[in-house]
């Protein structure tokens, strides 16, 4: 069905010829068909080409979810360029490092964030030449396949994030893997609510690129409101949300989530587990099971789903989607034994081609990538994740690495030593908890801690929980025993 489909900007001009009148993308009192959206990203393309880039260039996207942001999408990759989809709520440090590790050297955004950017050129939303339709051609793309597509950061295995390198192949593999699964995940009947950022590779992919690539209608929604988004859902006859835990946590507690929901065929959560009060509340509520997935930035991002169990089970994250090969392996990379924990090894098409700029870390010569995450399977075949290797906290879907966050708080002038480490939280699935050893003699108190982390990091990555110690635990090399303190948490 999508073998001449080698760039993924040609699901927009596919889903233009197939369904030409249909609703493609809506954003408030705003909305345009598939033939429509297909000539706004014919515009964006020609916009960028008249800008003088490069085949491979990397060009940032920071702006909301809309329709700016789905045009500029499937522009940069329709001009053969590179998308570098950056979060909105990153402060300027923040962006400077994506910036200027990934060479972007042009980024589209709108007046609200453009101050952010330093000197890094960039193409304002609202000016002329956006605004102002230009009389494109259409314009076929040169690059696919193998072609990176998309740069998305995340913090990897060590240190600060880095840019997982998505190419083309990758990212179409995943939509068609997700298309084997029956019922569909989406269908080209379905309205897809986009509610999940689009700077995530959830929301990009398996919620935008899974809509373009039935020829669905999504519905963009900038922000997440339980209230505000449920009537919209009502409203919109949304019949699949793409979701993740928060939301499902929010709507649970309102009485209306039946009634606003009657519309819905299909719920799908990732990014974090789903508490299974939560999806037992949902069930109830709605007569609807929410069905649990898993997966990485770096495999485009889907790898198991419990749409592909033979029941949904509380806690699980289902099996392997089709086309996904996955192992559980020892500490020694031997197969774990049957029903013990081991870490989830996987292999398949939708893989990424390593950390920019080399392509180091990614998978092995066989194909296997190491997840860094620990799951066992229960008799089924079903896997429940168990921890993570690395020491990532995950607050709503979205990776904190603790040394980032340690290193801004341990700038302030009365911090004597900090531990980071995530602990539970009944909205975000964990949340960031700061341990701190105050030097002797200086006032410190939690308010000052988190204002200091607030003008520097974005607010996922901020602490919400200060604890003041006399000293912190440490191991015999002289780490802090993180462990320890996970315990006592």
């Amino acid at each position: 069905m999508t073998a001449d489909v080698r760039n993924l900007a040609q699901l927009v001009r596919r889903a233009a010829a197939a369904h030409a009148d249909k609703t493609a993308l809506i954003e408030g009192d705003r909305s345009l068909t598939w033939s429509e959206f297909d000539r706004r990203v014919d515009e964006v393309a020609a916009v960028l080409r008249a800008r003088g880039l490069q085949r491979g260039d990397r060009v940032g996207l920071l702006l909301p979810n809309g329709l700016d942001f789905a045009a500029g999408y499937f522009g940069i990759l329709r001009a053969d360029l590179v998308a570098l989809p950056l979060n909105t709520g990153f402060t300027a440090a923040e962006l400077a490092h994506q910036l200027g590790d990934s060479g972007a050297g042009l980024v589209i955004t709108d007046a609200e964030r453009a101050d952010r950017l330093g000197e890094v050129a960039s193409l304002d939303v609202g000016s002329p030449e956006w605004t102002s339709p230009i009389a494109a051609t259409p314009i076929e793309p040169e690059s696919g396949g193998e072609d990176l597509a998309a740069l998305l950061y995340t913090s990897g295995t060590t240190g600060r994030p880095k840019g997982a390198m998505l190419t083309h192949r990758a990212l179409l593999a995943n939509l068609r893997q997700l298309d084997e699964i029956r019922p569909p995940v989406v269908a080209a009947d379905d309205v897809v609510l986009l509610v999940l950022p689009l700077f995530h590779v959830y929301g990009l992919n398996s919620g935008l690129g899974m809509t373009a690539y039935a020829g669905a209608t999504g519905l963009l929604v900038e922000r997440f409101d339980p209230v505000e988004t449920l009537a919209l859902v009502k409203s919109a006859h949304v019949s699949n949300i793409v979701g993740a835990p928060p939301m499902y946590v929010a709507w649970s507690m309102l009485p209306s989530v039946g009634e606003a929901l009657e519309s819905l065929r299909l719920a799908v959560s990732g990014a974090a587990p789903l508490p299974t009060a939560v999806l037992t509340a949902m069930l109830d509520g709605t007569g609807h099971h929410v069905f649990e997935g898993y997966g990485l930035t770096e495999t485009a991002p889907v790898l198991t789903t419990t749409l592909c169990s033979e029941a949904a089970k509380p806690g699980s994250v289902g099996r392997p989607i089709p086309g996904v090969e996955l192992k559980l392996v020892d500490d020694d990379g031997d197969d774990a034994d049957d029903g013990d924990p081991g870490e989830i090894v996987v292999r398949g098409a939708n893989l990424f081609s390593g950390y920019w700029p080399d392509g180091a870390d990614g998978p092995d010569t066989d194909g296997w990538f190491r997840t860094g995450d620990v799951a066992y399977a229960d008799v089924d075949g079903d896997l429940f994740l168990v921890d993570r290797v690395r020491e990532l906290i995950l607050v709503s879907g979205f990776n904190v690495y603790p040394r980032e966050v340690e290193a801004v708080i341990a700038a302030h002038p009365a911090v004597a030593e900090v531990a980071v480490i995530g602990i539970p939280h009944p909205y975000t699935g964990e949340t960031v908890k700061a341990l701190i050893v105050p030097r002797p003699g200086q006032s410190l108190t939690a308010d000052d801690v988190i204002e200091w982390a607030a003008r520097r990091l974005a607010r996922f990555k901020c602490p919400t929980s200060v604890e003041f110690v006399d000293e912190l635990p440490h191991s015999v090399a002289g780490k802090v025993a993180k462990g320890q303190l996970r315990e006592s948490a």
